[in-house]
């Protein structure tokens, strides 16, 4: 499976959730074997797929550039394939900030439309800064981007790409793999946690809960599912997830008809109060959960 860059545009937006204290730790790349092709990588920041292919490797998003030696590592550990295909899930730089490291004359790399414009506005900001140089900015690039889904052929294996609209961002997407039957949903999907929907960026609540549907009507009882975040996952856990954000998301609606402002929703703890023990603890606290349902409603 090789792809040749078909053209160059823009796009990433680097968005990073963790602080400089953070950013200096240690940190090891673990890897889950989740299909005889599929492997999850973890480190700090976005979960990578990581597909072997008859003759290439096919990777899905790469963390930030500073792990990028450490991610290679892990690669070379499972194959001594070559990488062939990197795909962009959104233009979080957690998920896209090496790929000028990946991105070489024999790597094309893939992404939504709206992706590489968003990327190429962040490093536009940071070349017109001189913090980087002309050459890394359009290694940053998407050079092969699609609108609504793509297609990729490797021997038996399909795998499907397509755009979930409006959802964690303006420019997701999901991957997959058919034969191994792997979803990686990118951070349409936060296991085990509540979700961050970067309403900036063109996500919505309605649409991310409209992405995790489309995804359910794809998958079966034995797939196995890469989240954005968290551990890997599948579709009875999808399932919970979903009804969770629905469940929230009719509370939250009833406040905002029955008048209640932004500041009651956020103080007002029973909306959310039946998954806060379980999903309240990560990035995104309960309180800030219900502010980003408000102010997607409210749109």
């Amino acid at each position: 499976m090789k792809m040749k860059s078909i053209f160059l545009s823009s796009t990433l937006c680097i968005i990073s959730a963790f602080s400089l204290k953070a950013q200096d730790k240690e940190v090891n790349i673990t890897v889950d074997t989740l299909s005889q092709n599929v492997y999850m990588l973890t480190g700090q920041g976005g979960n990578i797929g990581v597909y072997i292919g008859e003759e290439n490797v096919f990777m899905i998003d790469d963390q930030f550039d500073r792990l990028s030696d450490k991610i290679k590592t892990a690669i070379s550990s499972l194959t001594e394939k070559p990488l062939a295909t990197l795909f962009n899930t959104h233009m979080h730089g957690d998920h896209s900030g090496g790929n000028a490291n990946f991105n070489t004359n024999d790597v094309t790399l893939v992404a939504h439309d709206n992706v590489r414009e968003r990327i190429k506005a962040s490093q536009q900001a940071k070349l017109d800064k001189k913090e980087i140089t002309a050459s890394y900015f359009e290694n940053m690039l998407p050079e092969v981007t699609f609108s609504d889904d793509i297609t990729f052929h490797d021997g038996t294996e399909t795998i499907m790409a397509f755009h979930v609209h409006n959802a964690h961002t303006d420019g997701d997407a999901m991957v997959y793999f058919m034969n191994n039957n792997v979803l990686h949903m990118g951070d349409t999907y936060f296991s085990g946690r509540y979700p961050f929907i970067d309403l900036k960026s063109g996500g919505s609540t309605q649409g991310y809960i409209k992405a995790h549907k489309k995804a359910l009507l794809l998958i079966n009882s034995e797939t196995k599912i890469i989240p954005g975040h968290g551990r890997p996952s599948n579709k009875a856990e999808l399932e919970t997830y979903v009804h969770m954000l629905e469940d929230i998301q009719t509370k939250v609606q009833a406040s905002i008809d029955a008048g209640a402002s932004l500041d009651e929703v956020k103080a007002n703890a029973s909306l959310t109060k039946d998954y806060d023990e379980v999903h309240g603890n990560g990035f995104i606290n309960p309180e800030r959960l219900r502010e980003t349902f408000y102010s997607s409603l409210k749109k």
